[in-house]
């Protein structure tokens, strides 16, 4: 990182680990290889993402599926056929349980208008139980006599209570899942500063942890309100280029080496992965840029070619 980056951050005095997550999402079990392709299925609701493998059923773009979802079966989206599947695991592999009958799609029509009362009627039951929460979104299984609600809060909250006025009105199972500001983000939707539809809503919803690391690797102004979306966390798009940046990285040198060249002793101010030049400053006051491809390494020192 420069040295104009680490005077920033003095001066602003920012607390930048407020950004980060708290809890970093752990990817576990065994990764899925075979050659057969897969379909990706979308959960409309939650913005979920979900891959099935294709069974006896033909699959087009914009069909609708009845499959087992953590919440229950219920319907999705394919989205198209995914041939190469990267960091898919052999669990996170659903198996479709039919097409959706004209009756599947009558019923989430039908369950569609209904959530518009529902989430009314959660509202009025918040405000008279005294409970700080935020509604984000209510749903209602097609295949199954369940109703979701999805809600934000500051703390933990205590909803038991809540749970028994809402089944007393919609007479069926009733599930609360508190989910955090960037779950919030994928489900609302909404344009980020580049003018651009979410990331974790229109791209993925596999929330990568980032952290300020690599923010600093890419060289970016450690400012908040420049690598903080609106959800209050850090970009998603910071992970997207951090593999190459730090894989450039490796085989450049650090900022702060000092190198003798062209008589004068520099010291390497600036670092471009993209661009591959150098900044360089010299004790004799110049400044220089040098492509990368000139630096190289011999007996554990850098030199200029």
């Amino acid at each position: 990182m420069s040295d104009i980056f680490e005077n920033d951050i003095d001066e602003e005095n920012e607390d930048l680990s407020q950004l980060e997550d708290d809890n970093e999402e752990i990817s576990s079990g065994e990764e899925y290889s075979s050659g057969e392709p897969l379909y990706a299925l979308r959960l409309d609701y939650s913005r979920e993402g979900v891959f099935a493998k294709q069974g006896n059923f033909k699959l087009e773009p914009g069909d609708a599926v009845i499959i087992p979802t953590r919440y229950g079966k219920d319907l999705a989206r394919v989205l198209g056929k995914a041939a190469g599947p990267v960091g898919i695991k052999k669990d996170d592999i659903i198996q479709i349980d039919r097409k959706a009958s004209d009756d599947d799609l009558s019923r989430a029509a039908e369950l569609k208008e209904k959530e518009t009362g529902a989430f009314k009627v959660f509202q009025e039951k918040v405000a008279a139980r005294k409970l700080n929460m935020k509604l984000i979104g209510a749903h209602f299984l097609v295949d199954e006599p369940k109703a979701l609600f999805f809600f934000s809060a500051e703390q933990r909250v205590d909803f038991r209570e809540l749970v028994k006025d809402l089944v007393s009105v919609f007479k069926m199972r009733i599930e609360l899942r508190q989910i955090g500001v960037r779950d919030e983000s994928r489900i609302t939707g909404g344009l980020g500063f580049c003018g651009r539809p979410y990331c974790c809503h229109a791209i993925s919803d596999k929330l990568r942890p980032v952290s300020i690391r690599m923010a600093k690797d890419q060289n970016l102004s450690l400012n908040s309100m420049k690598i903080s979306g609106q959800c209050g966390r850090l970009l998603c798009c910071l992970s997207y280029e951090y593999d190459f940046y730090s894989d450039a990285r490796k085989k450049l040198p650090n900022e702060g080496t000092r190198i003798f060249y062209d008589g004068t002793n520099f010291r390497i101010t600036e670092i471009n992965p993209l661009s591959s030049m150098i900044k360089l400053y010299g004790e004799d006051g110049r400044i220089i840029e040098i492509n990368a491809s000139r630096f190289v390494k011999e007996n554990n020192r850098w030199k200029i070619n």
